[in-house]
């Protein structure tokens, strides 16, 4: 059984209807969770939704209000798992942004590497596919390549 971390572009789209892309990943998590397959999420990716979900629209956010985003985040919770902040992340994280010499927002994405390959999760699903590529015991794998298979 493979278990997917959700990135936070997916569970944007996810908890944003009128997204162009909102059916693309409703169907993609649909088919994962159809094959038996699980689906997870870890504080990082939570943190990053309220971010943007709350950031104002002029700036690239969705503008919700802070209720919208909790109520969202709560819905995201009863659905999907969370996974731990456990101590070895940083020292995971630690060796990636040092042995790959990742710098600037890079190294956001190289502490969601550190988390999963912590809590053992083989499969990230994400529309940044090229961010993940320097580790190799990861799978990266697009909603559209999950819809046409």
């Amino acid at each position: 059984m493979a278990l997917y971390l959700l990135d936070t572009n997916i569970v944007l789209r996810l908890a944003h209807a009128d997204d162009v892309q909102h059916e693309l990943v409703s169907e993609a998590v649909s088919k994962i969770l159809a094959q038996e397959q699980e689906c997870c999420l870890i504080s990082q990716i939570l943190i990053e939704f309220w971010v943007v979900s709350t950031r104002p629209v002029d700036v690239n956010g969705l503008g919700w209000a802070a209720t919208q985003a909790e109520d969202v985040i709560t819905q995201l919770l009863h659905r999907f798992p969370l996974l731990e902040d456990r101590p070895e992340i940083f020292a995971i994280w630690q060796q990636l942004v040092s042995t790959q010499k990742i710098v600037g927002k890079r190294a956001h994405d190289a502490r969601i590497a550190a988390a999963m390959l912590t809590h053992g999760v083989t499969h990230l699903l994400t529309f940044n596919t090229q961010d993940f590529t320097q580790v190799s015991d990861i799978t990266v794998v697009a909603p559209q390549s999950i819809i046409a298979e």
